[in-house]
């Protein structure tokens, strides 16, 4: 846990799950930068203030100490481990969330925006998609007085993230770069007209797709990895799935626009299955999926959470999973090692954990750690497909 200093008080803040031993802070220098600009200018916050992107709640947890009771922060996030330390950290601020009057609300990227913003304040994305997708959403509740301020470090602010400020809101202009960060305003321009959303995309799988899925139709939302096509992961994982499943509960671990776990709907008409991610983006995207391409009355189960945390014990036959190695801008195995461990703790005796995954990232060794046994089912210079076996 660390502590951060503003001009409206200090904070505790912490991110998701907690870990003493993760040195990585819950803000970063474009967090620090946006709340002094709005210290030093004197914001008005009593309205509503959105707050799209707070990756851990900082801003959000610091901005509801700093409105008080006049204004109401709406916190809009895809992430699911993000709103688990928002909440964390609002609590420890002594912050009152879902209040009728002023307070916190927090909402997910598939909910409905305010229709109302005074104060848009924008953490860009590392995705230029979800980011495009969030201001065409959020237009409508801009009003020619609401003041629109980005933010992020240099390296995620870039001539096309600035042209779809302009596009969508109106005028743009960058500030100077302090610390590696730098702020985006924009003057919200009521005339302007910045056309339809192009997302929700959606696409034909390609004809050489193995597991049945070639020529179905994928829905990605905004965000969710690889929004365009098929990528070269899942490509391999498709050719190498296990097969011969019958009746056997399968969780789609990460499941992205959930095309694995579609492959396994498919081909095993008896197989129950479980769609999980912590972006409600990815959930969305792999629930119209199936429903587009399996058979009608066919279910299955959608969750956003954490891994499999909201999975009983012993209850699952079969986990699939494809691992993210990123955190925003840290490159880490940390996420990997805990769906690994979480899968073991759902597998029933006998059951099995599948990964795909890029060879330099030596998760063989990890699962060797976590479950005493790894076999390789398949390589290429690229990629290996690995199987852990629970044991008693």
């Amino acid at each position: 846990m660390n502590r951060l200093t503003t001009s409206w008080g200090e904070f505790e803040l912490t991110r998701f799950p907690e870990d003493p031993r993760d040195a990585l802070r819950a803000w970063d220098a474009a967090d620090e930068y946006l709340l002094r600009h709005l210290h030093e200018t004197d914001q008005d916050l009593s309205g509503t203030v959105a707050v799209v992107g707070d990756r851990w709640g900082a801003l959000t947890t610091v901005l509801s100490a700093a409105a008080g009771a006049a204004g109401e922060v709406v916190q809009i996030a895809d992430s699911h481990l993000g709103r688990q330390a928002t909440l964390a950290n609002l609590a420890r601020a002594g912050a009152e969330v879902g209040a009728e009057d002023g307070g916190v609300r927090l909402l997910t990227t598939q909910d409905s925006p305010p229709d109302r913003i005074d104060v848009l304040l924008v953490r860009v994305p590392k995705s230029l998609a979800l980011l495009e997708d969030q201001l065409h959403r959020l237009a409508p509740a801009v009003h020619a007085g609401t003041v629109v301020v980005g933010a992020g470090m240099v390296k995620e602010i870039h001539t096309s993230t600035l042209t779809l400020f302009e596009r969508i809101l109106g005028p743009t202009r960058t500030s100077l770069a302090v610390k590696k960060a730098r702020l985006v305003h924009t003057t919200p321009d009521p005339a302007l007209r910045p056309g339809a959303n192009p997302w929700p995309y959606r696409y034909d799988l390609p004809a050489d797709a193995a597991a049945g899925v070639a020529g179905r139709t994928v829905t990605n939302h905004a965000g969710v990895f690889c929004a365009d096509r098929l990528d070269i992961g899942t490509r391999f994982f498709l050719k190498h799935l296990p097969e011969r499943l019958g009746p056997a509960r399968v969780v789609d671990l990460g499941c992205g626009n959930g095309v694995v776990g579609l492959a396994v709907a498919l081909r095993e008409p008896d197989a129950e299955l479980v769609f999980t991610d912590e972006s409600y983006q990815a959930v969305a995207s792999a629930e119209e999926t199936f429903h587009a391409n399996a058979e009608p009355g066919r279910k299955a189960e959608f969750l956003v959470a954490d891994g499999v945390a909201d999975l009983p014990a012993e209850s699952v036959d079969l986990v699939l999973n494809n691992p993210p190695f990123h955190s925003h801008q840290a490159t880490t195995d940390r996420t990997a090692r805990r769906m690994f461990s979480g899968a073991r703790r759902v597998l029933r005796p006998g059951g099995e954990l599948w990964v795909i995954g890029n060879r330099h990232l030596g998760y063989h060794a990890t699962l060797r750690r976590v479950f005493g046994n790894c076999e390789l089912v398949a390589s290429d210079p690229k990629f290996v497909v690995l199987r852990a076996v629970k044991r008693g």
